[in-house]
């Protein structure tokens, strides 16, 4: 498929009337092991994670790490590719002119909190960006209106900010809005009667609801940032554990790389 074949796909995945589900990855391994699952339709990359095993904190990645790291993945499979480019860094329509070169279709961008006005023009630049290169890019705009950059207001007051960000963002061209921190039931219940039915992504962290209720509830796609990686790191830190003691590798271990 041509680049804007994969993103009209990642677009109709979106739009369809079932939730969307993406396992980030974070490098060429961990994105054929997923993209090989008979349920993967379209691979994400976690932005944490690439910054985890390029020896970064989150937030701290450069530009040009950032970009190779979702390169590399989408080198790695044939479907879709949406990449986290954190908040887009200086110039972020140039970030997603970049990252379209590389095959990239769709991306997480973060508002962080500023003002409201500017966090719109820079939704707008990447969609201008991309409607120049002519490829139907993804935006799954996120906003940090429910996490702790919004300071100590009311939950109430975060949530309207959560929608009036979104309206705007898509109004802007964005495909979706993402909030992390409102995947609790009656927040989602209240983000989809106010953003749109199929119009909202959420982070599934452990204390998350089951995707299919989400489904039922109106959002259009779950993704899960660091924790695949967390998990895979957990495994290994455990058989590390067993190594160390009387343990040996597991007969049953698969040759996933």
């Amino acid at each position: 498929m041509s680049t804007n074949e994969k993103a009209l796909a990642l677009k109709a995945l979106h739009e369809a009337p079932e939730i969307l589900r993406v396992v980030n990855v974070w490098d060429a391994v961990s994105a054929k092991v997923i993209a090989d699952l008979p349920g993967t339709k379209a691979i994400a990359t976690a932005g944490h994670s690439i910054a985890a095993s390029r020896g970064f904190t989150d937030g701290g990645m450069p530009l040009d790490i950032a970009l190779d790291g979702a390169r590399i993945i989408a080198e790695a499979v044939d479907l879709p590719v949406t990449a986290d480019l954190d908040d887009g860094y200086e110039d972020p329509a140039e970030t997603i002119r970049r990252a379209i070169g590389f095959g990239i279709v769709g991306a997480n961008v973060e508002d962080r909190m500023r003002p409201f006005d500017e966090a719109v023009a820079r939704v707008a630049a990447i969609t201008a960006a991309a409607e120049k290169e002519g490829v139907a890019f993804q935006l799954n705009a996120r906003t940090d209106a429910l996490t702790p950059r919004s300071g100590d207001i009311p939950r109430d007051q975060k949530i309207a900010e959560a929608i009036a960000r979104g309206k705007a963002f898509l109004d802007n061209g964005a495909a979706l809005v993402f909030v992390p921190g409102g995947h609790q039931r009656e927040v989602v219940e209240q983000l989809v009667a106010g953003i749109g039915r199929g119009k909202v992504s959420v982070i599934g962290v452990p204390t998350a609801l089951p995707a299919a209720e989400y489904e039922a509830l109106g959002v259009a796609r779950i993704s899960y940032g660091p924790l695949p990686q967390r998990v895979a790191l957990r495994a290994l830190r455990d058989l590390g554990t067993d190594l160390y003691g009387t343990g040996v590798i597991p007969e049953d271990t698969p040759p996933l790389n």
